[in-house]
């Protein structure tokens, strides 16, 4: 099991090293994006990474195997939808270098469903029930985030800024993955089930909040409101996940496996 939490660990740092790659825009991460794209995408995608990397980061370091089905259901249910998107473009297009994105995402698809049948099976550490708050939060972030996704994947301009038809596929698909996320946690509401989506939660967050608040300065009037609703939820989001990882007193993260 050490060999594992070490090879979480290190995924967790080497998508957090790519996280920051496409915050900053360095090419080296740009670079692998399928087509151009604008600041404030990278930034996006900068953020979801970031999201991905607190998470496996905690998994790795606390060795609470019992928490990565949720995750593993994420990315299978963001990697069956990007690789049916990648290769229907390719064909479509007649673009070949679309493929290996296509197959990527398949080999994706593959790895999250076998770590989801493999640590559906492990108990959690912590049994601790999930704070009712957090559980009706959790509602509305999927019920948002259903609605979100498949908005982006019909191409409505629900982003405070205009996005490549494209991109806005991906994601959608990957808000759609995201409800899967939230939505085990509801589904198996013990305490281990919600901190990991917080800390997500609380990383995609900080990326995002400064330069969406510096945004209203520049922001055209046609996504003035996108760009409000967002921000509101970035802010509501971002207090949950401070209030409950470290200020209430029972669930704050140095005292979560001591309940």
């Amino acid at each position: 099991m050490k060999q594992i939490q070490y090879a979480t660990l290190l995924g967790g740092f080497v998508i957090s090293v790519l996280a920051f790659g496409y915050i900053l825009q360095l090419p080296f991460a740009t670079n692998l994006w399928p087509w151009p794209d604008g600041r404030l995408s990278y930034l996006f995608i900068g953020s979801i990474l970031a999201a991905v990397s607190v998470a496996a980061i905690w998994i790795g370091w606390t060795g609470e195997f019992g928490a990565l089905p949720a995750g593993a259901l994420n990315v299978f249910v963001i990697a069956v939808t990007c690789a049916i998107f990648f290769l229907q473009l390719a064909l479509r297009e007649n673009r070949a270098e679309l493929y290996p994105y296509g197959f990527a995402f398949i080999l994706m698809a593959i790895a999250s469903i076998a770590a989801f049948q493999w640590s559906s099976k492990l108990e959690l550490r912590d049994s601790h029930p999930m704070p009712k708050l957090v559980r009706v939060s959790f509602g509305i972030f999927i019920a948002s985030l259903f609605f979100a996704g498949g908005s982006l994947v019909m191409k409505l301009p629900i982003f405070p800024w205009a996005l490549d038809s494209k991109s806005s596929v991906i994601f959608g698909c990957i808000f759609l993955g995201d409800a899967f996320y939230f939505l085990y946690g509801l589904f198996q509401p013990r305490w281990h089930n919600a901190l990991g989506q917080l800390l997500s939660f609380l990383a995609y967050d900080l990326v995002l909040i400064f330069p969406f608040l510096a945004l209203f300065k520049t922001v055209k009037p046609e996504y003035q409101l996108n760009l409000t609703i967002y921000v509101t939820v970035l802010l509501y989001s971002g207090a949950l996940a401070v209030y409950y990882l470290f200020i209430n007193a029972r669930t704050r993260v140095w005292n979560s496996n001591k309940f």
